[in-house]
C-alpha cells in the first residue's frame, strides 16, 4: 500500500476529511489506521454533507446497536427524511427499510426475510454455476479481458434478474436500470440520474410489479406480493423501494466482492497457490476476501437523537453518524496481523455485511455468488494473472466504497 499523503489526527475534526478525494481513494487503509489511532471519531465530508465517522471495530458495533441513534432522519431531527430535496419519484425509490427503525424496519424485514431462505439460495446456485461457465466460454478465447466488466458484472446482474423474475422482454430495460444504478449515482452524473433516469427506472419497476400481480412466478417479487405481516401486505411504494434495494445491493456490492477477491488472490500468489492446493478452503477464503478488501466501507448513516460523547468528541443531536466497516475490518485490536491476507484466518468476525438489526439480508446469497464465481474462474484458468502492473490499477473515488475502475487480466 502507498504511504498516506493526508495527515489525519484530532485537528482533522476542524477540517473534515474529503472522502471523495483521489488521496483518500488510493490511501484509505493508511488513513483508516491514523483515524483509529488519533481520531476514532472523525468528521468526514461527502457530497457537501458532514458526517461523523467511527473507525474502531468495537465502536462500529456499539453505534449500530445504540438506541440513541436512528436511521429515520425525521425521528431524530424532526426534519425531512433526506438532507436534500428529492423528486417524489426518487423518494418512493429511496424510502426502503434501510432508512427505517423498529418496529417499521422489523415489519418490512420480516416480510422479505422469508424470501432468502437457504433452500431458495441453493436453488439459484446451480444457475450461477451454469452462467459463470457459459460466460467463460464466451470470453476465454479473447485471452485478455476486464475482470470487472466481462466477468464480475454479468453474474450478479443475471442472478438478480432471475430471483426478481424479470421476463425476457423486460431484460433490455432491466440491464439499463442496472447500468444507471452502477454508473450514474456518483460524480456530476448523479444529477441527471436523480432528476431524470430514476424517474424512468421507477416507471419500469412499477410495470414489473404490475405484471407480477397478474403473472406470478417462482421468484422473490411474487413472494413479496403474497407475503403478509400482522395481516398487512406491502404497498406498491414499499414494493418499489424493496425492488430498488434488491437490485442495488444484489448487483453493485456482489460485483465488487468478486472483483476485489480475485484481485487479492492475484496479488498474494502464496494464498492463491494455497487455495488451488486446498480447494476446501474456499469458504474461508471468501470470508477473508470480505474482511481484507470488501467493497462496502460504510453503512447508511444514522442520526443522533440526543447529544452523544464518544472518545471526547461531542456528536450533536441530529448529526449523521456512520460506521467505517472497512476501517474496523483492519483494526489490530480485533484481528491479528490485519494487513496480512490469510485465507485460513480463524476466527474471522469481519463486519463486511454490517452488524445488528440492519445486517445485510442478502449475505448468504452474496457469499454463494462469490464462492462459485471465484471457484469457476480458478478451475478454468490455471495460469490466470494480472495483465497490468498493480500500480496501474485505479480505484474509484466513491466515499464508503472500495472498488476499481477496471482490472485487466490474462485468462489461460
Amino acid at each position: 500500500m502507498a504511504a498516506a499523503t493526508q495527515a489525519v489526527g484530532k485537528e482533522a475534526l476542524r477540517q473534515p476529511l474529503k472522502m471523495g478525494s483521489r488521496t483518500f481513494a488510493e490511501s484509505k487503509y493508511e488513513i483508516y489506521a491514523q483515524m483509529r489511532e488519533e481520531a476514532p471519531v472523525c468528521r468526514v465530508k461527502m457530497a457537501g454533507l458532514e458526517i461523523y465517522a467511527v473507525s474502531r471495530y468495537q465502536d462500529c458495533i456499539d453505534i449500530v446497536t445504540d438506541p440513541r441513534l436512528a436511521r429515520n432522519r425525521t425521528t431524530a431531527t424532526g426534519k425531512s427524511r433526506f438532507p436534500i430535496p428529492l423528486p417524489r419519484s426518487v423518494m418512493a425509490v429511496a424510502l426502503s427499510m434501510i432508512v427505517e427503525d423498529d418496529p417499521e424496519h422489523r415489519r418490512l424485514r420480516n416480510m422479505v426475510n422469508r424470501s432468502f431462505r437457504p433452500s431458495a439460495i441453493e436453488r439459484v446456485s446451480g444457475q450461477v454455476r451454469e452462467f459463470s461457465a457459459g460466460l467463460l466460454d464466451s470470453i476465454e478465447p479473447r485471452g485478455k479481458v476486464d475482470l470487472l466488466s466481462d466477468y464480475c458484472k454479468p453474474i450478479p446482474s443475471a442472478v438478480i434478474a432471475q430471483i426478481v423474475g424479470v421476463s425476457e422482454s423486460e431484460m433490455p430495460s432491466f440491464q439499463n436500470t442496472v447500468r444507471i444504478l452502477s454508473e450514474g449515482l456518483s460524480g456530476w452524473s448523479v444529477l441527471r440520474s436523480i432528476f431524470w433516469d430514476l424517474r424512468k427506472i421507477s416507471r419500469f419497476m412499477r410495470e414489473v410489479i404490475n405484471r407480477k400481480k397478474s403473472d406470478p412466478g417462482d421468484d422473490i417479487l411474487t413472494y413479496l406480493l403474497d407475503e403478509e405481516e400482522e395481516g398487512a401486505r406491502l404497498s406498491d411504494d414499499e414494493l418499489l423501494a424493496m425492488l430498488f434495494l434488491l437490485i442495488m445491493a444484489g448487483f453493485e456490492t456482489t460485483t465488487h466482492m468478486i472483483a476485489n477477491g480475485v484481485l487479492a488472490l492475484l496479488q498474494h500468489p502464496d494464498q492463491l497457490a494455497r487455495l488451488r492446493a486446498e480447494p476446501a478452503l474456499i469458504d474461508s477464503a471468501v470470508e477473508e476476501m470480505l474482511r481484507f478488501c470488501g467493497p462496502v466501507h460504510g453503512s447508511k448513516q444514522a442520526y443522533a437523537t440526543e447529544d452523544i460523547v464518544l472518545h471526547g468528541v461531542r456528536i450533536p443531536k441530529g448529526a449523521p453518524v456512520i460506521p467505517l466497516w472497512g476501517a474496523a475490518n483492519h483494526d489490530p485490536d480485533a484481528f491479528e496481523q490485519p494487513e496480512r491476507f490469510d485465507i485460513g484466518r480463524n476466527p474471522n468476525h469481519h463486519l463486511a455485511f454490517g452488524h445488528g438489526s440492519h445486517f445485510c439480508l442478502g449475505a448468504q446469497l452474496a457469499r454463494m455468488e462469490v464462492r462459485i464465481a471465484v471457484q469457476t474462474l480458478l478451475e478454468r484458468n490455471p495460469r490466470l494473472r494480472l495483465a497490468v502492473d498493480p500500480a496501474d490499477l485505479r480505484l474509484q473515488r466513491m466515499p464508503f466504497w472500495h472498488r476499481y475502475e477496471a482490472i485487466p487480466i490474462e485468462l489461460g
